[in-house]
């Protein structure tokens, strides 16, 4: 095949990009490999603090397929050792370490869903722990004295906590240097991650500076925002949508999301084109459109038949009011009284957080709203709704 020329191969690869550090670098390391007959070695590293990966995880993904499209070498670095420290990005306390045995149960699901993206065969998988876990300390004092504790507290939430006097472990200040470290011993052209991992990929551009290696080009792609519109898509902030999850979960989430998210999700989750998704957007009702929004994305981590029946499931269920297929049964014993009963079930977290809801209208009990504190008579079994939530309830 005709190697492409590398303008084409620039405007290509900043598709989706945030921010390119430098374009005028990764022209020169374009020209530098093809004259040497390789490919880019690009990185990108994930730490497995949880069994899944969400749709936050993708956008970095796709921009990752783009290198492969190129022909490029990716390179889905598991943080097995860094998953340890807990990456303190974002956070203004102190994360707490996962255990070993959890990093890696979770590392060995991950491969098998970033192939749900990434070429397998054009995918090098490897674990930080290769070189990370036989340092010496003498090995880790030489990779620690060439950074300055001045420089690691520039970083926005480590001044921030600085500033606010909230403790920042020692064991943090590592990880800036471990995942540099990780470019240093990949030999890495091209580290990806997202806006707020750009401090750790230019330390790795100094690191690799300082061990006689060309500096990596750095890529980052934007955050996503999760469900609430608000916060970043997150496991620990609830807001996520796992891409291993059932389309019916799926559908069901990304149905929540508000009008306003939507391009934004069509543009970032979808290979819409402008053109295309604008069309869309103007010529559907929201509801439909959100629809169609859900179906692509279902469609591309299960399958077309799959994403149509969870879509239809949603409409069954919601739009049309009807009781769902998979709805949870739970027993109950005695007679109860309903705001009682709604706790009990997980429909709501409290008592008291029951009442509010039947004072405000938002239960139903088998099909009829309820703004009572009505009993629940024994035997008997009744299908009790809370918003978008289901039981059925034997008592």
């Amino acid at each position: 095949m005709a190697p492409i020329p590398v303008e084409e191969q620039i405007q290509y690869l900043k598709t989706g990009l945030a921010e390119l550090i430098r374009e005028e670098d990764l022209r020169e390391r374009l020209v530098l490999c093809a004259k040497e007959g390789r490919p880019l070695r690009v990185k990108a590293g994930f730490d497995p603090t949880a069994p899944d990966l969400h749709l936050g995880h993708t956008v970095l993904l796709r921009a990752m397929k783009r290198f492969q499209d190129m022909g490029h070498q990716v390179i889905f670095l598991a943080g097995d050792m860094t998953s340890m420290i807990g990456d303190p990005t974002g956070r203004n306390i102190t994360r707490p370490p996962v255990t070993r045995e959890e990093i890696n149960a979770n590392a060995a699901t991950y491969l098998a869903q970033v192939t749900k993206i990434l070429d397998e065969s054009k995918t090098e998988l490897r674990y930080n722990s290769e070189w990370l876990e036989p340092m010496r300390f003498e090995d880790m004092v030489r990779l620690c004295s060439k950074y300055t504790i001045a420089r690691l507290l520039e970083r926005d939430d480590f001044s921030k906590r600085y500033k606010d006097n909230t403790p920042i472990l020692m064991h943090e200040l590592l990880y800036p240097l471990a995942q540099g470290y990780d470019s240093v011993m990949l030999r890495c052209d091209v580290e990806m991650g997202g806006t707020d991992q750009k401090f750790n990929l230019l330390v790795g551009r100094e690191l690799q500076r300082d061990y006689g290696q060309p500096p990596q080009i750095v890529a980052t792609v934007p955050i996503l925002e999760g469900l609430d519109g608000v916060e970043k898509m997150s496991k620990s902030k609830g807001n996520y949508v796992g891409i291993a999850e059932s389309p019916e979960n799926m559908v069901k989430k990304l149905m929540s999301i508000s009008d306003a998210m939507m391009p934004r999700y069509f543009e970032m989750l979808t290979s819409c084109s402008v053109a295309e998704r604008q069309s869309l957007l103007a010529a559907m009702h929201p509801r439909e459109a959100k629809l169609d929004l859900a179906r692509r994305i279902v469609t591309e981590f299960h399958s077309a038949a799959d994403a149509a029946r969870a879509s239809e499931e949603w409409l069954r269920v919601v739009s049309r009011g009807e009781i769902p297929a998979d709805i949870e049964t739970v027993r109950v014993e005695g007679e109860l009284r309903l705001d009682k009963v709604i706790a009990r079930v997980g429909l709501a977290p409290s008592g008291s957080e029951a009442v509010r809801k039947l004072k405000a209208g938002a239960v139903e009990v088998d099909g009829a709203r309820v703004n009572e504190l009505i009993q629940l008579q024994s035997p008997g079994e009744y299908v009790i709704r809370l918003g978008k939530n289901w039981r059925r309830v034997v008592v």
